[in-house]
């Protein structure tokens, strides 16, 4: 059995973990919205057509801040379409995703889903086929009160109070091919400024998030951030990555994606730390990885993509993948790398939350249930607080084709002084071997413990709709526990959640003190 040893430290600290690291995304592509969020001919469906198992899923979940309604199809979404009476929307095409999208569910709908799921919206701009004019109309519409033409039209819509958007995406992946209205870094740079300065004229306050690359795999990454933060750094806050991940026949180099996310967010927070320097600027940008999850694109580009000028479904079945133990495995490992840069991901969105590549699904009429993926965002978002704390960690390694020697545990702490509760978050890459992981926590107030694994001797284990549950966190025994060390053995290819439950706070600001 392999061994390895790991050290936290209190005073080791990356940052503040910010709640919106616990966001997710819907957007109007394929079931999402529609048979998903909402089917108002479900049994199990509210007075407005929402599902009420699928919205206590996603309060189990914990998700803090939804990013809505795109994602590609915002970039050529019309936001007028989505409000007013239901029965005059209009049906309009989805070029992103070749469908029709019939606009049942728009901004209100979706906000009275929001309050009930417990979660922000963040909302994003059509600066794709759109611009400033469209974004402060939209914004006007949303966020004032009342006394103009916009607000007032809100008001007699039904929503007498104003949504209060704090968060605003400048458009999305504007630097992909693939996006309506795509533009050079230039042009997208001095657009995004523009909208920004336009927006903060009416609210200063505004939270904006600049596009920054939809991978690091793009042939301009570094030099887009570099450019479009040029143009308008001191106008927005966060700078967007988005970033997803599938197995092609290689699961150790899959299984070390979460190295890749770490370069990923180094890279951005080094350039736009760069541009800082060159401004002369006092302010720091931060990044919002409002895209990001495992998702088999290879398979959908190949056998799922819609096509032919006449065929224009509603919520077609598209991104419907079924997730394995090793997807949520790594899935785990990229929680891991966000938290482990709290210092600089203040915002995150699990990209999607229902049947769309999500840790949700759902079937029209039956029921609904949890894929593994569900397990370490839940478990993660309900006892993540605080700060993170990077672990020292001291094992063996092991080759990958992408990323050279990686090490075969990947790990973070988190700690709460204000309750005393704590975490650490362990992945093991092995393939085929247990690693025993001793662990010394003397520098947190911890009482008792108790760990959750997930992990199966098939790795391809899933939950389906025939089998919901049979992929599950369950209990490690082998948790050992005396005075400061701790030791556990790790399945291969698990994830593992180490519970450290607290003394007293007052006995945590007593030994606080004393330090």
């Amino acid at each position: 059995m392999h061994q390895a040893r790991l050290t936290v430290d209190s005073k080791s600290v990356i940052g503040p973990i910010n709640r919106r690291l616990f966001g997710s995304f819907v957007e109007h592509l394929g079931r999402s919205v529609y048979d998903g969020i909402y089917e108002p001919g479900h049994n199990l469906a509210d007075d407005e057509g929402f599902r009420t198992d699928v919205l206590d899923l996603v309060r189990e979940l914990g998700v803090t801040t939804i990013r809505y309604p795109g994602g590609n199809f915002v970039s050529g979404f019309r936001w007028e379409d989505s409000v007013g009476p239901r029965d005059q929307r209009p049906r309009r095409l989805d070029l992103a995703w070749h469908s029709t999208e019939s606009n049942e569910v728009g901004l209100s709908e979706f906000s009275s889903w929001l309050e009930k799921a417990g979660s922000e919206l963040m909302l994003a701009i059509n600066l794709g086929t759109r611009g400033m004019q469209e974004a402060l109309d939209l914004l006007e519409y949303a966020n004032l009160g009342s006394g103009t033409a916009l607000s007032e039209k809100r008001i007699a819509d039904g929503h007498p109070e104003p949504y209060n958007v704090r968060m605003w995406c400048l458009g999305n992946e504007m630097d992909g091919p693939w996006q309506l209205g795509h533009r050079s870094a230039e042009d997208y740079g001095k657009l995004a400024a523009q909208t920004a300065r336009a927006m903060r004229s009416f609210d200063p306050s505004l939270e904006l998030v600049l596009c920054g690359s939809s991978s690091a795999s793009m042939p301009t990454f570094g030099e887009w951030e570099r450019s479009v933060l040029t143009h308008a750094y001191d106008e927005v806050d966060y700078i967007s990555c988005h970033a997803y991940y599938e197995e092609s026949g290689d699961p150790g180099n899959f299984l070390a994606s979460g190295v890749n996310m770490d370069r990923f967010i180094e890279s951005v927070a080094a350039t736009a730390d760069h541009v800082k320097a060159v401004r002369g600027s006092d302010k720091t940008i931060n990044i919002s990885f409002d895209e990001w999850n495992i998702w088999y694109n290879e398979r959908f580009e190949k056998v799922d993509k819609i096509q032919g000028v006449d065929n224009w479904p509603v919520a077609p079945r598209l991104l419907e993948d079924c997730y394995t133990v090793t997807d949520a495995v790594v899935f785990g490992s990229l929680l891991i790398s966000l938290l482990n840069h709290a210092d600089r991901v203040t915002s995150a969105s699990m990209a999607q939350l229902v049947n769309v590549i999500a840790p949700i699904m759902t079937e029209p009429g039956g029921a609904a249930w949890r894929q593994t993926t569900f397990f370490p965002f839940a478990a993660t978002a309900a006892r993540a607080t605080g700060t993170a704390l990077r672990v020292q960690i001291d094992c063996e390694s092991y080759s990958t084709s992408s990323y050279g020697e990686v090490p075969l545990i990947d790990a973070v702490a988190t700690f709460d002084e204000s309750s005393g509760h704590g975490a650490v978050y362990l992945v093991n890459r092995s393939q085929n071997e247990e690693i025993e992981v001793s662990i010394d926590i003397g520098g947190l107030p911890v009482g008792n413990m108790t760990a959750r694994t997930l992990s199966s001797e098939d790795p391809n284990a899933a939950n389906t709709i025939d089998d919901q549950n049979r992929v599950n966190l369950t209990e490690n025994p082998t948790l050992r526990h005396a005075g400061t060390s701790v030791s556990i053995v790790l399945p291969p290819v698990s994830w593992t959640e180490l519970a450290l439950n607290s003394l007293v706070p007052e006995k945590v600001n007593e030994l606080r003190r004393t330090e």
